[in-house]
């Protein structure tokens, strides 16, 4: 990582915080935000409008590399031309996007996308589940959050308006576990990484304590 990027890497499990600590703190440094979370689900929103397995690896690869994702701070997503912020959240991609975000090819393809990025910006927040373990091992700050898991479902079923509390929690439960135990850039903690717990805290309590990290040095 070049001396000149600013980036502070915010990995951790769906429903701990992530996406909304991120683009706040974010919001507060004055520099971009980047969900790589929807650039997977981007990815896995082609491969099914395409008509392509999501179990596929090669045709999976195929769409991940030619696809067009246009992600904006307001959370606007565009996957090739098509307004997709809301179906990439859905229940459908859900179900599929740990197993396309499992495909290596995928993988080194967002990741060099991910970077591109962040050097093009300058740094930024980057929030995932592999950015300060993969992506920018070298992160000025990393962190991994947390929370317990039934506070996480709760978080993710109000998000996630036509699904149900019980839906969501073994959605979760099962994401976990494979994300966890892919083979290629699994989900974990980097071991110089930060490891907030916010269950019992709010967004602003989360952001403070990071931003005076950073201040702090």
């Amino acid at each position: 990582m070049s001396d000149e990027l600013t980036v502070i890497a915010i990995d951790g499990p769906a429903g701990s915080g992530k996406s909304t600590v991120a683009r706040r703190l974010a919001e507060r440094l004055g520099i971009e935000y980047l969900d790589t979370g929807a650039m997977y689900r981007s990815v896995t929103f082609a491969v099914l409008a395409n008509g392509v397995d999501p179990e596929d690896e090669e045709k999976v690869a195929a769409v991940a590399r030619r696809v067009r994702i246009d992600l904006d701070d307001g959370g606007l997503v565009i996957v090739d031309g098509v307004d997709a912020t809301t179906q990439i959240r859905g229940p459908e991609v859900s179900r599929s996007v740990s197993v396309v975000a499992a495909n290596q090819e995928v993988r080194s393809e967002l990741v060099s996308r991910q970077r591109e990025w962040t050097r093009r910006r300058g740094g930024g927040v980057l929030e995932g589940r592999d950015i300060g373990t993969v992506v920018f091992p070298d992160a000025d700050l990393k962190v991994y959050l947390t929370a317990d898991p039934q506070v996480r479902a709760a978080r993710r079923a109000r998000e996630v308006t036509d699904l149900d509390y019980d839906v969501v929690a073994a959605d979760l439960a099962r994401r976990d576990s494979y994300d966890s135990e892919r083979k290629h850039d699994p989900l974990r903690q980097a071991g110089d990484a930060l490891i907030l717990d916010t269950t019992g805290l709010t967004i602003d309590e989360v952001v403070d304590d990071l931003a005076k990290r950073l201040v702090d040095g």
